[in-house]
């Protein structure tokens, strides 16, 4: 057995070996879980920026909803807000309801290519069609039918996959249709927005807009 001044030689001689490397790997595991925590709080500070701001979006439509189209003021704010979300919390889900909901606020003021501008900023920014693209899509071809670019409102909704909102799709593609002057092809929209949306009595005014087109033949 080793004397116990062979086994502090010894400790001595692999301390000399390895203990710069243990001292750098300890040095580098705290800062690794340092990192990690302020990592996650500027995290949570980001989040809970991000809800605030939305949450005086939300606030500043509502006021403008309730003022009507000629407050000019909520609007402004609501337009300052959006977009700050959407250049401080570009990948955030508040940055694309805040472009989906400006489009709203620009809708009512008559400003169209403004509303357009917002829903292709958020379309360019989707990876996937979930629900807000499909949305996003209805509410585009809904503001280019008030531009009179019922074509281009057609071309886009026959390209889209509504997913549950087929019955919307079909209606608004119906009301193209009559746009365009089309009132057979509208027909066939309602009645496929009707089927979609499970039967006449939950769409009533869908059924509505098909049987002012009775007369027309399919």
């Amino acid at each position: 057995m080793r004397t116990e001044e062979e086994q502090l030689q010894a400790l001595k001689g692999w301390w000399q070996e390895n203990g710069k490397s243990l001292v750098l790997g300890v040095g580098l595991a705290v800062a690794l879980v340092l990192g990690w925590q302020g990592w996650q709080a500027r995290q949570e500070q980001q989040a809970a920026t991000a809800s605030a701001l939305y949450q005086n979006l939300t606030e500043a439509i509502r006021l403008q909803q309730a003022s009507g189209a000629a407050d000019e003021g909520q609007a402004a704010t609501a337009r300052h807000l959006a977009e700050q979300l959407k250049t401080d919390f570009t990948k955030a889900s508040y940055a694309r309801y805040a472009a989906l909901m400006l489009a709203a606020v620009e809708v009512k003021q008559g400003e169209y290519d403004a509303a357009l501008a917002e829903l292709d900023w958020l379309l360019a920014d989707a990876e996937n069609t979930d629900s807000l693209v499909r949305v996003a899509t209805l509410r585009k071809a809904a503001v280019l039918q008030q531009q009179g670019k019922a074509d281009q409102g057609v071309t886009l909704l026959e390209a889209l996959d509504a997913g549950s909102y087929e019955a919307e799709k079909q209606e608004l593609l119906g009301d193209l249709y009559l746009s365009q002057g089309k009132p057979v092809e509208a027909r066939q929209a309602y009645d496929a927005a009707l089927v979609a949306a499970g039967g006449e009595s939950n769409r009533p005014l869908i059924k509505i807009k098909r049987d002012d087109l009775a007369g027309v033949n399919s």
